[in-house]
């Protein structure tokens, strides 16, 4: 059996996709785009793979609205077509927005990875993740994420919470984890197909980078291949918005909001370009007939 792909062979797309692949506006939080990766390796069109891939990515849909984490394998007539995939939803997920999240995940995978082999895509709210290569029960402890909001400086109150919040994450058992001290809240999953050593293993790594990188922010997200852990303190950004990790009260990515503003300027500028080129076409249209006009007379 061939060795199984870390999460560093794929092509990951996270501050690039969100630009190039930004989803619609989600008035629901799970449905916020973090991360999307692609292997480079391509399926022929024609071949088994596609069909076997299809029947898997249905199956995952199918039993998403019931269950919070599943694994499929379809097996084909070689191991090059045989395909291995999961969704994982976060825990406090009703089952229908379970359902809901992994069933964008699944669309929004169709158009960003064509052809390869294996993709993963993270949302808020869910992980969907397949590969012609087994990858259940490795672990992977590849950073694929980091993200820090502003700095809180030294505000040694709002400092003091972070240590016994994260504590908490590596105390608690299960692959879904929450913890809280002060106004600092935090949260930790890893992918069900871990060990239960593989998972503490996963998530006390992933707490130790985090703390590293983000421990004087007002928010931070660390996501490795098989686990992550996040935590928001309680404070408000200078825009107003509460600290949701990241996102604001509606539940929408900050960086995404200001890409779709962009995005909105840029249409707008594009249409009145064209609407003054078309003008212009028009008016060198007219004087034309008129002068042919006159120059009959």
């Amino acid at each position: 059996m061939p060795t199984p792909l870390p999460f560093s062979s794929f092509l990951i797309f996270f501050l690039g996709a969100s630009l190039i692949f930004t989803p619609p506006s989600s008035s629901s939080s799970f449905d916020t785009f973090l991360f999307a990766g692609c292997t480079l390796q391509k399926y022929t069109p024609n071949s088994p793979y596609p069909s076997n891939l299809n029947l898997l990515l249905s199956r995952l849909v199918t039993t998403s609205a019931t269950i919070p984490y599943n694994n499929v394998t379809v097996l084909g007539s070689s191991p090059q077509d045989t395909i291995y995939g999961l969704y994982q939803c976060r825990a406090d997920l009703a089952p229908n927005d379970c359902y809901q999240c992994v069933t964008r995940a699944v669309t929004r995978l169709g158009t960003m990875c064509t052809d390869a082999y294996g993709a993963a895509l993270q949302l808020d709210g869910c992980l969907v993740k397949y590969d012609n290569k087994r990858f259940f029960g490795v672990e992977d402890k590849t950073v694929v994420v980091k993200k820090c909001g502003p700095s809180i400086g030294s505000d040694l109150d709002a400092l003091t919470g972070l240590d016994p919040a994260l504590a908490q994450l590596v105390t608690g058992g299960g692959t879904y984890r929450t913890g809280g001290a002060g106004d600092v809240r935090s949260v930790a999953q890893c992918v069900g197909d871990l060990s239960v050593g593989g998972c503490q293993d996963c998530i006390s790594e992933a707490i130790r980078r985090l703390k590293s990188a983000c421990g004087p922010s007002a928010w931070g997200d660390l996501f490795l291949g098989k686990c992550y852990a996040r935590f928001t303190r309680g404070a408000t950004h200078a825009d107003g918005n509460e600290d949701g990790y990241g996102y604001d009260a509606n539940g929408n990515d900050d960086s995404k909001d200001n890409n779709n503003k962009t995005n909105k300027t840029i249409a707008i500028i594009v249409g009145l370009i064209a609407g003054i080129a078309l003008l212009i076409l028009f008016i060198t249209w007219l004087n034309k007939r008129y002068e042919k006009g006159h120059g009959c007379r």
